[in-house]
C-alpha cells in the first residue's frame, strides 16, 4: 500500500497587510494545502472575529482548515467560534502564566495530584475544543513538552518554530516522533532546499514559513514545495 502523500501547511505572519485574503486565495489553489495557520496580532475580540471573517472564505472555500494562533491575551477558542474558524494553535507553554499565579497553597496541591489526571491548560482547552475544531501546539521545545501536548490531546504538533532547531536536530526530533507517535506532525521549513530532507522523515505536512510564500508571487513558491513533496514519497529516506 502506498504511503500518504505528505501535505501543505501555510503560516502567516501576523502583520500580513490588507490584501491577504486575495494571497492566501492564490497560495492556497497551487498546492495540496490541508491549512492555514493564521497568526493574528494582539487585539479584542471583536477585531479579530472581523479579521478572521475577512479571510477565511479563501482559505476555507478551497477545503483548507483555517487555525487561529496568537492574538495577544484574547481568547482564541472564543474567537474560533465566533468567526467560523477550524481550530486553533498555541505553544506549548499555554496557560502557564495563569498556573505561574496560582495560590502557593494550589501549586502545592496541584504537585500532589496524580500527572496523569491533572488538568493542565493544553487539556482545559482541549475539552473546551470538543465541537470538532482542531488544536495544534508548537514551540515544543523539548521532547518531554512533545509529548505532553500529545498527551494533552492535540490533534497535530509542529516542530521547527524554535528558531535555536537546525535543520539537523529537527530532523533528528521529526524522525524520533514519526517513528514512535500516531499524532500528526508539521514539519515547518524556513527555506525550499529543507523540504526534500524533511519529507523524508515521514511528516504528515510540511509547514510552509511566510518568509518562502508571503511575497509577491508566493505561490510559485507553494507550487515548488509541492512538486519537492512529490519528488520524494514520505518516509522514504
Amino acid at each position: 500500500m502506498a504511503e500518504p502523500q505528505t501535505r501543505l501547511i501555510l503560516l502567516t505572519a501576523p502583520e500580513a497587510g490588507p490584501d491577504l485574503g486575495q494571497r492566501l486565495a492564490r497560495a492556497v489553489k497551487a498546492g495540496d494545502v490541508a491549512a492555514v495557520i493564521l497568526r493574528l496580532p494582539p487585539g479584542d475580540e471583536r477585531a479579530l472575529v472581523n479579521a478572521v471573517k475577512a479571510v477565511a472564505p479563501a482559505v476555507q472555500e478551497a477545503g483548507a482548515a483555517l487555525v487561529l494562533a496568537g492574538g495577544g491575551t484574547t481568547d482564541l477558542a472564543t474567537v474560533a467560534s465566533r468567526s467560523g474558524a477550524d481550530g486553533v494553535h498555541v505553544p506549548a507553554n499555554h496557560g502557564a502564566e495563569d498556573r505561574a499565579e496560582a495560590e502557593p497553597s494550589e501549586a502545592a496541591d496541584d504537585e500532589e495530584e496524580d500527572e496523569d489526571d491533572a488538568e493542565t491548560p493544553l487539556r482545559a482547552l482541549r475539552d473546551r475544543l470538543r465541537d470538532g475544531r482542531i488544536l495544534g501546539v508548537g514551540r515544543l521545545r523539548t521532547k518531554h513538552a512533545a509529548m505532553e501536548a500529545g498527551e494533552a490531546g492535540a490533534d497535530y504538533v509542529l516542530f521547527g518554530d524554535e528558531a535555536k532547531l537546525g535543520l539537523d536536530d529537527l530532523v533528528a526530533r521529526l524522525t524520533w516522533w514519526v517513528e514512535i507517535f500516531e499524532t500528526p506532525c508539521i514539519a515547518l521549513a524556513r527555506d525550499l532546499a529543507a523540504v526534500p530532507d524533511l519529507v523524508a522523515t515521514g511528516a504528515e505536512f510540511i509547514g510552509l514559513d511566510p518568509v518562502l510564500w508571503a511575497g509577491e508571487g508566493g505561490e510559485a513558491a507553494v507550487a515548488e514545495a509541492q512538486q519537492l513533496i512529490q519528488a520524494r514519497p514520505a518516509g522514504e529516506g
